[in-house]
Protein backbone atom coordinates (compact mmCIF):
# COMPACT_ATOMS: atom_id res chain seq x y z
CA UNK A 1 0.00 0.00 0.00
CA UNK A 2 1.02 3.39 -1.10
CA UNK A 3 1.20 5.91 1.56
CA UNK A 4 0.74 9.33 0.72
CA UNK A 5 4.34 10.70 1.95
CA UNK A 6 5.68 8.60 -0.49
CA UNK A 7 4.32 9.85 -3.42
CA UNK A 8 6.71 11.39 -5.55
CA UNK A 9 5.91 15.00 -7.14
CA UNK A 10 5.91 13.63 -10.78
CA UNK A 11 2.31 12.23 -9.54
CA UNK A 12 1.30 15.79 -9.73
CA UNK A 13 -0.15 17.67 -12.62
CA UNK A 14 0.42 21.26 -13.58
CA UNK A 15 -1.13 23.88 -15.06
CA UNK A 16 -1.13 27.73 -15.70
CA UNK A 17 -3.91 29.76 -14.98
CA UNK A 18 -5.01 33.14 -17.05
CA UNK A 19 -3.59 36.11 -16.65
CA UNK A 20 -5.42 38.17 -13.65
CA UNK A 21 -4.88 41.42 -12.22
CA UNK A 22 -1.78 41.58 -9.97
CA UNK A 23 -2.61 42.19 -6.90
CA UNK A 24 1.13 43.51 -5.60
CA UNK A 25 1.75 45.64 -8.45
CA UNK A 26 -0.64 47.97 -10.34
CA UNK A 27 -1.48 47.53 -14.08
CA UNK A 28 0.23 44.57 -14.22
CA UNK A 29 -1.12 41.16 -15.22
CA UNK A 30 0.03 38.15 -12.93
CA UNK A 31 -0.31 34.24 -13.84
CA UNK A 32 0.31 31.21 -11.56
CA UNK A 33 1.43 27.79 -12.13
CA UNK A 34 -1.12 25.79 -9.93
CA UNK A 35 -0.38 22.09 -8.60
CA UNK A 36 -2.49 19.71 -8.19
CA UNK A 37 -4.44 17.39 -7.37
CA UNK A 38 -4.56 18.96 -3.72
CA UNK A 39 -5.29 15.45 -1.59
CA UNK A 40 -2.10 13.96 -2.74
CA UNK A 41 0.07 17.15 -1.41
CA UNK A 42 0.85 16.44 2.22
CA UNK A 43 3.59 17.91 4.29
CA UNK A 44 6.75 16.02 2.21
CA UNK A 45 5.47 17.07 -1.30
CA UNK A 46 5.03 20.78 -0.08
CA UNK A 47 7.97 20.86 1.68
CA UNK A 48 9.59 19.93 -1.46
CA UNK A 49 7.63 22.54 -3.94
CA UNK A 50 7.93 25.16 -1.22
CA UNK A 51 12.05 24.35 -1.91
CA UNK A 52 10.95 24.94 -5.62
CA UNK A 53 9.30 28.41 -4.94
CA UNK A 54 4.98 27.41 -4.30
CA UNK A 55 3.00 28.62 -1.77
CA UNK A 56 -0.39 27.71 -0.81
CA UNK A 57 -3.70 29.69 -0.27
CA UNK A 58 -5.68 27.20 1.77
CA UNK A 59 -5.57 23.90 -0.39
CA UNK A 60 -4.65 25.63 -3.14
CA UNK A 61 -0.70 25.65 -4.22
CA UNK A 62 1.11 27.43 -6.85
CA UNK A 63 3.91 29.70 -7.52
CA UNK A 64 4.07 32.81 -9.89
CA UNK A 65 4.13 32.27 -13.83
CA UNK A 66 3.66 35.52 -14.83
CA UNK A 67 4.67 35.70 -18.90
CA UNK A 68 6.55 39.19 -18.65
CA UNK A 69 7.63 39.79 -14.77
CA UNK A 70 9.81 38.15 -12.57
CA UNK A 71 9.17 40.10 -9.69
CA UNK A 72 8.21 37.86 -6.81
CA UNK A 73 11.19 36.39 -5.41
CA UNK A 74 10.16 33.31 -3.08
CA UNK A 75 12.42 34.48 -0.05
CA UNK A 76 13.46 32.36 3.54
CA UNK A 77 15.68 33.21 6.34
CA UNK A 78 18.48 31.07 7.42
CA UNK A 79 17.87 30.68 10.98
CA UNK A 80 22.04 29.93 11.77
CA UNK A 81 23.05 33.04 9.74
CA UNK A 82 20.49 35.70 11.11
CA UNK A 83 21.10 38.19 13.60
CA UNK A 84 18.57 40.87 14.51
CA UNK A 85 19.77 44.37 14.16
CA UNK A 86 18.47 47.14 16.79
CA UNK A 87 15.48 47.56 15.92
CA UNK A 88 14.62 44.65 15.99
CA UNK A 89 16.12 43.62 19.45
CA UNK A 90 13.62 46.63 20.49
CA UNK A 91 10.88 45.08 19.09
CA UNK A 92 11.43 41.48 20.48
CA UNK A 93 12.05 43.08 24.03
CA UNK A 94 8.71 45.56 23.72
CA UNK A 95 6.69 42.15 23.69
CA UNK A 96 8.49 39.66 25.29
CA UNK A 97 5.50 39.95 27.89
CA UNK A 98 3.41 38.94 25.25
CA UNK A 99 1.57 35.46 26.16
CA UNK A 100 1.74 33.06 22.81
CA UNK A 101 0.05 29.55 22.28
CA UNK A 102 -0.23 26.73 19.66
CA UNK A 103 -3.45 25.44 18.31
CA UNK A 104 -4.90 23.31 15.52
CA UNK A 105 -6.69 25.82 12.77
CA UNK A 106 -9.75 26.27 15.13
CA UNK A 107 -12.36 28.76 14.03
CA UNK A 108 -12.99 30.91 16.53
CA UNK A 109 -15.54 34.19 16.15
CA UNK A 110 -12.96 36.30 17.78
CA UNK A 111 -10.34 35.57 15.36
CA UNK A 112 -12.69 36.29 12.42
CA UNK A 113 -13.50 39.56 14.36
CA UNK A 114 -9.65 40.94 13.95
CA UNK A 115 -9.54 39.27 10.82
CA UNK A 116 -12.05 41.27 9.52
CA UNK A 117 -10.94 44.91 11.12
CA UNK A 118 -7.14 44.14 10.13
CA UNK A 119 -8.56 43.55 6.58
CA UNK A 120 -10.80 46.61 6.69
CA UNK A 121 -7.68 48.69 7.90
CA UNK A 122 -4.54 47.62 6.02
CA UNK A 123 -6.11 46.38 2.75
CA UNK A 124 -9.03 48.50 1.78
CA UNK A 125 -10.19 48.33 -1.45
CA UNK A 126 -8.17 45.31 -2.04
CA UNK A 127 -11.00 42.50 -2.23
CA UNK A 128 -10.22 40.57 1.00
CA UNK A 129 -11.55 43.38 3.26
CA UNK A 130 -15.05 41.84 1.95
CA UNK A 131 -14.23 38.17 2.44
CA UNK A 132 -17.35 36.05 3.67
CA UNK A 133 -16.75 33.75 6.53
CA UNK A 134 -16.46 31.06 4.19
CA UNK A 135 -13.92 32.28 2.54
CA UNK A 136 -12.01 33.20 5.12
CA UNK A 137 -11.80 29.72 6.33
CA UNK A 138 -11.23 28.55 2.94
CA UNK A 139 -7.91 30.93 2.87
CA UNK A 140 -6.39 30.03 6.50
CA UNK A 141 -8.15 27.17 8.07
CA UNK A 142 -8.31 24.74 5.48
CA UNK A 143 -4.66 22.61 4.91
CA UNK A 144 -3.76 18.94 4.08
CA UNK A 145 -0.25 19.71 5.64
CA UNK A 146 0.81 19.72 9.22
CA UNK A 147 -0.10 23.86 10.06
CA UNK A 148 -0.97 25.42 13.15
CA UNK A 149 -2.37 28.46 14.23
CA UNK A 150 -0.98 30.49 16.89
CA UNK A 151 -2.41 33.24 18.85
CA UNK A 152 -0.83 35.89 20.93
CA UNK A 153 -2.48 38.26 23.81
CA UNK A 154 -1.65 40.81 25.98
CA UNK A 155 -3.07 40.66 29.49
CA UNK A 156 -5.56 38.08 28.11
CA UNK A 157 -6.70 40.42 24.86
CA UNK A 158 -6.35 38.75 21.42
CA UNK A 159 -3.45 40.67 19.49
CA UNK A 160 -2.20 38.77 16.93
CA UNK A 161 -2.81 35.74 14.73
CA UNK A 162 -0.29 33.61 13.12
CA UNK A 163 -0.92 30.77 10.62
CA UNK A 164 2.05 28.68 10.31
CA UNK A 165 3.02 25.62 8.15
CA UNK A 166 5.70 23.18 9.84
CA UNK A 167 7.72 21.63 6.60
CA UNK A 168 11.06 18.85 6.52
CA UNK A 169 13.48 21.89 6.57
CA UNK A 170 11.61 25.01 8.52
CA UNK A 171 8.28 27.27 9.36
CA UNK A 172 6.58 28.40 6.27
CA UNK A 173 4.52 31.89 7.20
CA UNK A 174 1.41 31.41 5.40
CA UNK A 175 -0.40 34.63 6.82
CA UNK A 176 -0.92 36.64 9.97
CA UNK A 177 -3.21 39.44 10.62
CA UNK A 178 -3.00 41.87 14.43
CA UNK A 179 -5.00 44.57 15.61
CA UNK A 180 -4.03 47.38 13.53
CA UNK A 181 -6.03 50.29 15.63
CA UNK A 182 -2.50 50.26 17.76
CA UNK A 183 -0.24 53.07 15.59
CA UNK A 184 3.63 51.77 16.01
CA UNK A 185 3.25 48.19 17.12
CA UNK A 186 5.30 46.29 14.77
CA UNK A 187 3.42 42.92 15.70
CA UNK A 188 4.41 42.49 12.15
CA UNK A 189 8.02 42.18 13.04
CA UNK A 190 7.61 41.02 16.41
CA UNK A 191 5.55 37.89 14.57
CA UNK A 192 8.44 37.07 12.60
CA UNK A 193 11.27 37.24 14.99
CA UNK A 194 8.81 34.91 17.16
CA UNK A 195 8.71 32.19 14.57
CA UNK A 196 12.25 32.79 14.16
CA UNK A 197 13.07 31.32 17.44
CA UNK A 198 10.19 28.64 17.00
CA UNK A 199 12.51 27.48 14.35
CA UNK A 200 15.96 27.39 16.53
CA UNK A 201 13.89 25.29 19.30
CA UNK A 202 12.10 22.66 16.65
CA UNK A 203 15.91 22.90 15.10
CA UNK A 204 14.76 23.61 12.02
CA UNK A 205 17.07 25.65 9.48
CA UNK A 206 14.71 27.82 7.37
CA UNK A 207 11.96 30.19 7.95
CA UNK A 208 10.28 30.30 4.70
CA UNK A 209 8.33 34.26 3.94
CA UNK A 210 6.54 33.38 0.88
CA UNK A 211 7.57 36.51 -1.41
CA UNK A 212 9.28 39.56 -1.89
CA UNK A 213 8.95 42.01 -4.30
CA UNK A 214 10.97 45.12 -4.40
CA UNK A 215 8.57 47.33 -5.79
CA UNK A 216 6.01 46.14 -3.05
CA UNK A 217 5.85 48.12 0.08
CA UNK A 218 3.72 45.66 1.41
CA UNK A 219 6.48 42.84 1.19
CA UNK A 220 9.39 45.93 2.30
CA UNK A 221 9.53 44.53 5.59
CA UNK A 222 11.18 40.84 4.15
CA UNK A 223 14.14 43.03 3.63
CA UNK A 224 15.21 43.59 6.97
CA UNK A 225 15.65 40.35 8.34
CA UNK A 226 19.19 39.80 6.71
CA UNK A 227 20.71 37.96 5.20
CA UNK A 228 17.48 37.09 3.28
CA UNK A 229 17.64 34.61 0.91
CA UNK A 230 15.88 34.38 -2.36
CA UNK A 231 15.35 31.90 -5.25
CA UNK A 232 16.88 33.30 -8.30
CA UNK A 233 17.06 31.57 -11.40
CA UNK A 234 16.33 27.88 -9.56
CA UNK A 235 18.95 28.66 -7.22
CA UNK A 236 18.31 29.93 -2.98
CA UNK A 237 21.23 32.32 -2.78
CA UNK A 238 21.83 35.68 -0.58
CA UNK A 239 19.36 38.68 -1.83
CA UNK A 240 21.64 41.90 -1.67
CA UNK A 241 20.46 45.11 0.49
CA UNK A 242 19.18 47.84 -1.99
Amino acid sequence: MTLLRDIPLSALQFYLTAPYPCSYLEDREARSQVAIPSYLISTPQYSELVRHGFRRSGTFTYRPRCDSCRACVPARIEISAFKPNRTQRRTAKKYQHMQASLHGLEDKAEYFELYQRYQTARHREGGMDNDSHEQYSKFLLQSHVDSMLVEFREAGVLRMVSIIDVLDDGLSSVYTFYEPDLTQASFGTYNVLWQIELCRKLQLPYLYLGYWISESQKMAYKANFRPLQGLVNDCWQVIAAE
